[in-house]
């Protein structure tokens, strides 16, 4: 039977909002330290995204993320504030205000905060799901 016309069936309860950023709790997601905090703005967690994962991070002085691939994942890191290093395959780059960085699939990568303040950024991930 041809199903081609049929659509893939949407989340339960999948609904339009606005949030303001201060409602969102910071998390420590695993293999982040020593500060290394993100707010889930809209997450399939938080709205029931099929498609993305956009957070805020904010990284204390020498907090990170350890050194890890996504096999099916891209990720965007634009910098809004702040200092630090990020390694993609090996290599460090300094990242700071406005920088922005493609990571695609299959890419390992780090990010740090090397600074004398807060790194803040916005983590934009899709697929949700790696």
């Amino acid at each position: 039977m041809d199903r081609s016309h049929e659509r893939l069936a949407e989340p339960e309860c999948r609904e339009p909002f606005i949030r303001n950023i201060a409602e969102v709790p910071w998390l420590e997601y695993p293999n982040h330290f020593g500060g290394a905090l993100s707010k889930p703005l809209v997450t399939p967690d938080t709205a029931k995204s099929m498609h993305l994962d956009y957070r805020i991070s904010c990284y204390q002085p020498k907090a990170y993320v350890a050194r890890h691939v996504h096999k099916t994942q891209e990720q965007i890191y634009h910098v809004l504030k702040g200092e630090g290093l990020i390694e993609i395959a090996g290599k460090n780059h300094v990242v700071r205000r406005h920088d922005v960085i493609y990571l695609p699939p299959g890419v390992e990568h780090l990010i740090q905060n090397s600074g004398l303040t807060d790194l803040v950024f916005l983590v934009i991930t899709s697929p949700v799901i790696d």
